[in-house]
């Protein structure tokens, strides 16, 4: 691969790496805790869901451009064996690399489609159940978000390993 494109698409991994993992850091550790404690319940879960749809598209093209890029980058390294072939250190960490991702990806997924739309319904419904379930679907995005967080940390850990081999 020509080394402009190459080093084109390097640069787009890693802003898109900094837009997702990045933003998980800011949420896990800043978002979710300030507004908690700064916020009455109402305001924070209406902040919660208006930063969900704000980063929402944000960290889905992040995920485009990871895919695209990061398919590019493996078939123009010189580790690279074939599909499935893992053979050296480089392949083994990529292997790992790919499937903390891929647990990322699910995670997300989960966040997205099930729990963001329950956290909507939980709102409409609020002043019947006294918040409760709007409460434990609060809490469900929060504790995935860390997961996804702790999935991030791996990713760049394997990615760390492969850089060095």
């Amino acid at each position: 691969m020509n080394e402009t494109l190459l080093s084109i698409s390097h640069f787009i991994h890693l802003i898109a790496t900094v837009t997702w993992i990045g933003g998980l850091l800011v949420i896990v550790f800043y978002i979710w805790p300030l507004s908690h404690k700064h916020l009455n319940d109402e305001t924070h879960q209406q902040f919660i869901l208006a930063f969900n749809k704000r980063y929402r598209p944000i960290a889905n093209l992040s995920l485009v451009m990871l895919l695209g890029t990061g398919m590019l980058q493996v078939g123009a390294d010189e580790h690279y064996q074939g599909l499935l072939t893992f053979k050296n250190t480089w392949t083994i960490a990529m292997l790992f690399k790919h499937l903390a991702f891929g647990g990322m990806m699910i995670l997300g997924a989960i966040i997205q489609f099930s729990v963001v739309p329950a956290i909507e319904r939980a709102l409409l419904l609020a002043s019947k159940d006294n918040g409760t379930a709007l409460q434990a679907a609060l809490q469900r995005e929060n504790q995935l978000l860390r997961g996804m967080l702790v999935l991030g940390i791996f990713v760049l850990v394997f990615t760390a390993i492969a850089t060095a081999v």
